[in-house]
């Protein structure tokens, strides 16, 4: 039966029904899409639904699984202080490490478009996003390295410091007891009597292998004494290889130590100082006459080994160093993108009317790119929220509770030597209450930008 319009001709059939009760094109079209996403919806429930409703359920019960321990769980997530280390953690890669890539990212998109060769630059910099973040962390665990030898960043930060700062030669010399030096109190080495003019000063020291000698010093000589009354000596190794030299005596296999600081002290003054030759021997003024003779602490500190990168102060920030050296290129790319959609004749305008490049950057790039950097910055977030390689492999076991974060806490109280699986899904529902609001942001964005 078909039903009139007001013109009188009849109304055609619903769209899903044709005559005979076949079902429409449309209906059909329905029943296939919804047979094609079928293994996907299953999937999505059984991989990520799933996990989440047991994770909220498992965080209400105890470390066994059978007693219902409520709020307990998350109440333990602001009272244990590894939890809150891992929290505050998590806060300072909330606020640092997008900020921080994000503002690289837009400083070499924008860079890259005044040089010649931008897109090779672009390219080194998006290198690091094609590593791993297990091997990334392998990598800046040997950057990181203590040792100067081995780690890269402490081998630039000596190279500077001994660029300006003149490091110890003789780090471990020291006199004996029958030398005439004696222990000065600071670190120094003082003579046991004071010198005369006419009497060469000796001044012994052992401690030092032959092979971490200068590599010019030459074998010590006694010094002669000065006819107008002066004072000499001669500083030098008091040992002889393969044994048989006499203490406090020059033997010819000895070397000077060449460089070494001497000072002569007069009622705690200095009064005069000189530095030993290759061969050992050094000469003072006349003035010194009556002083003692000093070695100063200058000559015998522990070389400068570089910055303790992966110590307990300084390991979050070292992290964070490595995530924004693989994720600035990611920014990057990102923000280039959105530069190149810019309207040039804007720009050429500004320019025009007078505007430096710093001007038409904060007054007109930035704020046109706002869309772009709020999506980068919100998906970095994100990103840090879940950083879990990078500390697991780059902190050491003595400074990984000062570096922890949540992603980590998740996997140590979850499957750790002693794992309460209900502290565990706390953990993860934590995350997730983070997660969602920022997921949430970025999602509008996106489907505002794509409304327009």
């Amino acid at each position: 039966m078909t039903t009139a319009t007001a013109g009188g001709a009849p109304a055609a059939p619903p769209a899903d029904k044709r005559p005979g009760g076949r079902r429409g094109v449309t209906s059909t079209r329905r029943m296939v899409a919804a047979l094609f996403l079928l293994p996907a919806l299953v999937l999505l429930g059984a991989l990520v639904v799933y996990p989440i409703g047991y994770s909220v359920y498992r965080s209400f019960f105890d470390q066994a699984g059978t007693g219902f321990a409520g709020f307990d769980n998350y109440t333990a997530l602001f009272s244990d202080e590894t939890i809150r280390t891992a929290v505050k953690n998590n806060a300072i890669w909330v606020v640092f490490a997008p900020t921080v890539a994000t503002a690289l990212g837009l400083i070499f998109a924008v860079l890259t478009e005044r040089i010649r060769w931008g897109t090779a630059f672009k390219l080194v910099v998006f290198m690091p996003m094609a590593i791993s973040m297990l091997a990334a962390g392998i990598i800046f665990r040997l950057v990181y390295d203590q040792a100067p030898e081995r780690g890269v960043a402490n081998a630039v930060v000596v190279g500077v410091h001994d660029t300006f700062a003149e490091s110890s030669g003789f780090p471990k010399a020291h006199p004996l007891p029958v030398h005439p030096l004696k222990a000065g109190g600071d670190g120094s080495f003082v003579t046991k009597e004071p010198v005369r003019a006419g009497e060469p000063v000796l001044l012994p020291l052992v401690g030092v292998a032959p092979a971490k000698m200068p590599a010019d010093a030459r074998p010590a000589e006694a010094a002669s004494p000065s006819p107008d009354g002066k004072i000499t000596g001669t500083a030098w190794l008091d040992f002889t290889r393969g044994g048989g030299g006499k203490p406090n005596v020059v033997d010819p296999e000895e070397l000077g130590l060449k460089g070494i600081r001497v000072e002569a002290v007069r009622d705690g003054r200095v009064v005069a100082t000189a530095t030993a030759g290759a061969d050992g021997v050094f000469t003072l003024p006349a003035s010194a006459d009556g002083a003692l003779i000093r070695l100063p602490e200058a000559n015998f500190h522990e070389p400068y080994h570089g910055v303790d990168w992966l110590g307990p102060t300084l390991v979050t920030p070292a992290i964070i160093g490595s995530y924004v050296w693989m994720w600035a290129g990611f920014a990057m790319v990102l923000i280039a993108a959105g530069l190149a959609g810019l309207p040039r004749e804007l720009l050429e305008a500004a320019r025009v009317d007078g505007a430096n490049e710093w001007q038409v950057f904060r007054r007109i790039t930035v704020p046109m790119l706002a869309p772009v950097l709020a999506v980068v910055l919100v998906t970095l977030m994100i990103n840090v929220l879940k950083v879990f390689d990078l500390v697991f492999i780059i902190a050491p076991g003595s400074s990984q509770d000062d570096a922890n974060v949540l992603a980590l806490q998740l996997y140590r109280s979850s499957f750790g030597t002693d794992a309460d699986l209900g502290i565990g899904s706390a953990i993860a529902v934590l995350l997730l209450l983070l997660v969602v609001p920022m997921m949430l942001v970025n999602i509008r964005r996106i489907r505002k930008e794509g409304r327009r």
